[in-house]
């Protein structure tokens, strides 16, 4: 049974519309927060994922706010159709992938911790694991605490907390707690390319069909798109 919601447990997510956004999600609502949410356009290629961010607000009865910015500088695969995607890297490399969009994370938090003061949460929820954080440096979490303290200096009201429930998971075990949390899969969206269909190649592609694949599962997303297409 999900903890009693109070007036008081206020929390904001930040929700992309991929996988670790929507597992995250489901944890704050099972601890009982009243969320309310924050999705970004920011330019990116896989712009479906805000699609994927709506869906799931709507299937959980919270506002969703799109906040659209500008990040056009940033040197990233994500957000220049120059760059390509990179397909078939190794996953178990360190550097820093050229998917990493600079300083992506301080400006969404910055509008997250804005909005959760503004609204009177005491908590600002992330996506950000281990599996990330291995190649960006936004989400490790040094980085986050760092955050949290800066917030603190800079806020009249404090002390919001930043929650990163996901932090010590790698990909597979980040499913499997939304499978036991019943996360809709098949709602989410992780792939770079932001196509018709998943590409099945690029990093994000290859991270979550190992996890389900390593958990004898089928990933939802893509059961659902065989049904369209056939």
């Amino acid at each position: 049974m999900a903890a009693k919601i109070t007036k008081n447990k206020k929390g904001v997510i930040l929700l992309s519309g991929g996988l670790d956004s929507a597992v995250t999600l489901y944890y704050a609502k099972k601890k009982g927060y009243n969320l309310e949410a924050l999705t970004f356009d920011y330019g990116q290629r896989h712009k479906k994922e805000i699609n994927a961010a709506r869906e799931l607000a709507f299937l959980n009865k919270i506002n969703l706010q799109k906040v659209k910015i500008n990040i056009s500088w940033a040197n990233s695969a994500l957000t220049k159709k120059s760059i390509n995607v990179p397909l078939g890297r190794s996953l178990n490399k360190k550097e820093i992938p050229v998917t990493y969009v600079s300083g992506r994370n301080i400006i969404f938090l910055s509008f997250a911790v804005s909005f959760a003061e503004s609204i009177g949460a005491k908590a600002v929820f992330i996506g950000a694991h281990i599996q990330d954080y291995s190649g960006y440096p936004d989400c490790r979490p040094q980085f986050l605490k760092g955050f949290e303290k800066a917030a603190d200096l800079g806020l009249k009201e404090n002390h919001i907390k930043i929650i990163a429930p996901l932090i010590k998971k790698d990909k597979k075990g980040i499913v499997k707690l939304g499978i036991s949390l019943g996360v809709p899969f098949e709602y989410t969206w992780s792939c770079y390319k932001g196509e018709k269909y998943p590409c099945g190649v690029c990093d994000s592609c290859r991270f979550r069909e190992s996890a389900f694949r390593d958990l004898g599962r089928v990933d939802p997303l893509l059961l659902r798109n065989e049904s369209k297409s056939s």
